[in-house]
């Protein structure tokens, strides 16, 4: 018999360069919710509520990260958000625009360029309505 892994809760660790600009960031420009916090110092651990996980921002690294590495975020208005985030001086890679496959999908980055797929799923999307 194959026993499945019961996964209670996840959550993305991110382990920036520079943890305060990081902080800065995902906190203040993008205003994600704080869950938790531990530590002390400029490494000290902060976790963002991220819809239905967490990221965490903790540690130093030396380099940033891979990227292969991605977020992806679900918005109810992507064009409201691209307007907030324009002003907030956060880095647009792209725009707001439609995807072939129906989503309208909008690029940032974080500080160490950590790419972020801001998307709207639209109403009529097959993501949110099957027939």
């Amino acid at each position: 018999m194959r026993h499945m892994v019961h996964v209670l809760s996840s959550r993305i660790l991110l382990c920036p360069t520079d943890p305060e600009r990081s902080r800065a960031f995902y906190g203040r420009d993008l205003g994600l919710a704080v869950y938790r916090e531990f530590g002390t110092g400029p490494e000290r651990g902060t976790v963002y509520f991220l819809g239905g996980g967490f990221l965490e921002v903790s540690g130093r690294a030396d380099a940033p990260p891979s990227p292969a590495v991605r977020l992806w975020l679900q918005v109810a208005d992507v064009a409201a958000a691209h307007e907030d985030l324009a002003g907030r001086s956060v880095e647009i890679l792209r725009p707001p625009v439609r995807e072939p496959w129906g989503l309208i999908e909008m690029w940032i980055a974080d500080p160490d360029g950590t790419r972020i797929a801001v998307v709207e799923v639209p109403e009529d999307h097959p993501l949110r309505y099957r027939p």
